[in-house]
């Protein structure tokens, strides 16, 4: 048997030697080496496995029903406008969107609600304007527009009236800013809420044509209406779809259109430029947001979802016949709009003096 002697501190064998011990150091750092490959390849795997499982998890959602709070009370634009949309974008889906209302707040309550929700896309909200002035209007909102809820499409957009009841003696908005003017103070306009879409309209007008009218404020636009075709309040600004049925009905009066250009469905109804104020265009828009943060994934589904819907004829021909304009854009360009509006809204509700509310 071999042996040798390293430095007279004893001595080694052939298998415990120096070789031997080299020989042991290779084998471990070859099973190392297996192992780092294996974990590696496990790794790999796992990564592999989640890219593939991300388009599988948007194609299978959704898989339960989905919440679609309305943050107005029944019978105004967003009602309205809410549920038509819910049983399309069900068809498409596959599942139950079921409308739940959550007024107050001039819109903010059910978009608090929603901005606080799980991010997993089974809650979404129907927004319009309002979300757009509340910054402004509000010294403290519990939620961020912008920060706290993700643009997915807009979806519709309908044009405002500007409406009195029958008993109004002016035919025509030139004749209104004349009674107005002769009688100082006496015609009172029905808003849904201070800083809601009708008063900043209405106080548009009475900017423009340099007239005093009393603002009367309700719970939402249709409690106003109601007060309107009763006679308790003389005018207000009220979205088409809402006013319709009471223009056929001869309860209440369209004097204009606040848009750049007449409606299909009441084309004897002018312009405000037409009917003699210029600048008084006020369109009231709808969009569908989810809680920030929920999966982009579920943000594209639905927006592609969304998409398609508007573009079908069948969409459009219903929509329009309530006096509703479908629109589409990506979640980029909802985000745009959204910010510019915010910009918008705020800029008009400074010049006009309206005090923040609480």
């Amino acid at each position: 048997m071999e042996e040798s002697v390293i430095n007279g501190k004893g001595l080694w064998n052939a298998e415990g030697g120096r070789g031997g011990q080299e020989r042991r150091q290779a084998g471990q750092s070859r099973v190392a080496h297996r192992a780092m490959m294996t974990a590696t390849a496990i790794m790999a795997a796992v990564g592999l496995m989640g890219a593939v499982a991300s388009p599988i998890s948007a194609q299978s959602y959704p898989t339960k029903p989905i919440r679609f709070i309305l943050p107005m009370a029944p019978g105004g634009g967003v009602d309205i406008v809410g549920r038509m949309i819910a049983p399309m974008l069900a068809e498409r889906l596959g599942q139950a969107v079921v409308p739940e209302n959550r007024p107050g707040g001039g819109g903010n309550v059910g978009l608090e609600y929603v901005a606080k929700a799980r991010p997993d896309g089974y809650t979404l909200v129907i927004a319009t304007a309002t979300i757009a002035m509340s910054p402004a209007l509000y010294k403290k909102l519990n939620y961020d527009p912008i920060k706290d809820l993700a643009p997915i499409s807009r979806t519709s957009q309908i044009q405002n009236l500007l409406l009195v009841h029958p008993s109004v003696p002016a035919k025509n908005l030139k004749e209104l800013v004349a009674y107005a003017k002769a009688n100082p103070g006496k015609l009172n306009c029905g808003t849904s809420g201070v800083g809601g879409p009708a008063h900043l309209a209405g106080e548009l007008l009475k900017s423009l044509a340099k007239i005093d009218i009393v603002f009367v404020a309700y719970k939402s636009v249709g409690t106003a209406v109601i007060s309107l075709i009763s006679g308790e309040i003389n005018m207000m600004v009220c979205n088409v779809s809402t006013a319709s049925p009471h223009i056929q009905a001869g309860k209440a009066r369209a004097l204009a259109v606040l848009s750049d250009k007449r409606l299909t469905s009441l084309p004897n109804v002018p312009t405000a430029k037409e009917a003699g104020v210029e600048n008084l265009e006020m369109a009231l828009w709808h969009g569908i947001l989810a809680p920030a943060g929920t999966p982009r994934n579920i943000i594209n589904r639905l927006n592609a979802e969304w998409v398609k819907i508007a573009a079908m004829p069948d969409t459009r021909e219903k929509m329009q016949k309530a006096g509703v304009e479908p629109l589409s854009d990506t979640p980029e360009q909802f985000s745009q709009f959204l910010k510019a509006e915010i910009e918008r809204w705020t800029k008009v509700i400074r010049e006009a003096n309206i005090p923040r509310i609480d």
